[in-house]
């Protein structure tokens, strides 16, 4: 096995546990330690928006020192969309889970991207049309994805964003 991809979503305790991927951040790096250990190349992905909008700040943070912590060769993200029969939907429909909004969402991914220092392969899966975000050097281009993301923030069709999010029909 040259390679592997690793389903992470969160460096963030609170967040893993919310979520119930039976694991911590302590356990995230102590894993990759030990591919890294073997030569074994690894993916880390991220989620935005799995934490809700009252764990928001400290997801992004967490899981960029985290992931910064690591030497995945490359690092992907996406944001979440909250599909019909799954526990999360349903928790934000009885007002337990506090989803975040399209714009919510690209301030949590620019947080983490700013806060995330590991040179990688960067790649986005999330909604932003129109922007490409992703490539190798992640360090040499961290400034321009940063400044893509804000502009999105900003001016971005944030509607036609959450549109495509509502129309998902799978991952």
């Amino acid at each position: 096995m040259r390679e592997i991809s690793l389903g992470v979503e969160s460096g963030d305790d609170w967040t893993l546990d919310r979520i119930h991927k039976g694991y911590h951040a302590q356990d995230i790096l102590e894993q990759c330690h030990k591919l890294e250990e073997a030569g074994i190349d690894y993916w880390m992905t991220f989620l935005s928006g799995v934490a809700g909008r009252s764990h928001s700040r400290e997801h992004a943070i967490h899981s960029a020192k985290i992931f910064s912590q690591c030497k995945p060769m490359l690092v992907g993200t996406g944001g979440l969309t909250l599909f019909p029969g799954t526990p999360l939907l349903e928790e934000a429909q009885r007002g337990e889970f506090d989803p975040l909004s399209e714009k919510e969402m690209l301030e949590e991914l620019k947080l983490f991207v700013e806060n995330l220092t590991c040179d990688c392969s960067f790649i986005t899966h999330h909604t932003i049309f129109g922007v490409n975000l992703s490539g190798p050097d992640f360090l040499a281009r961290k400034d321009k994805i940063v400044a893509a993301l804000e502009r999105q923030i900003h001016h971005g069709d944030l509607e036609r964003m959450a549109a495509l999010r509502r129309f998902k029909q799978t991952l």
